[in-house]
């Protein structure tokens, strides 16, 4: 397993800036398997993206408590009904640049379903890395 692509896939997909598609690319370059190297990649991310999830989904009491957020009860309904209604399926875009990381905090922070938000984010990510890889190959 390729550790530093795994590692920069995993960053990228947290509140952290980064970027993994250029080691990707560069590691297909050097000969690596590109299927093998898309696992990897997408992986990574994926973790990433469960753990930014995780902090939306274990801090909801917390923000709420502490009022960082100044989301209202009744606010948090109408984000939560949006969010079922249209949000969801938003989660295959997970990996685009600036607003993925944030939709993975906020479906974690409404509450959406884990097998849900796992299935439609690593979808959308390993479809990403795959087109990547095969653009390249």
């Amino acid at each position: 397993m390729d550790g530093s692509l795994f590692i920069a896939a995993f960053i990228s997909a947290t509140l952290l800036p980064g970027g993994s598609e250029a080691l990707l690319l560069f590691r297909i370059h050097e000969g690596g398997n590109p299927w093998a190297l898309v696992a990897v990649a997408t992986l990574g991310n994926v973790l990433g993206s469960l753990l930014t999830y995780g902090l939306g989904r274990g801090g909801n009491a917390w923000l709420h408590q502490r009022r960082w957020l100044r989301i209202s009860a009744s606010q948090l309904a109408k984000a939560e009904l949006w969010f079922g209604r249209y949000g969801q399926g938003s989660l295959l875009l997970a990996w685009l640049p600036i607003v993925g990381d944030p939709l993975c905090l906020v479906a974690g922070l409404l509450r959406c379903h884990w097998l849900l938000f796992l299935l439609l984010v690593t979808a959308g990510k390993l479809v990403r890395y795959s087109m990547l890889a095969w653009w390249f190959v």
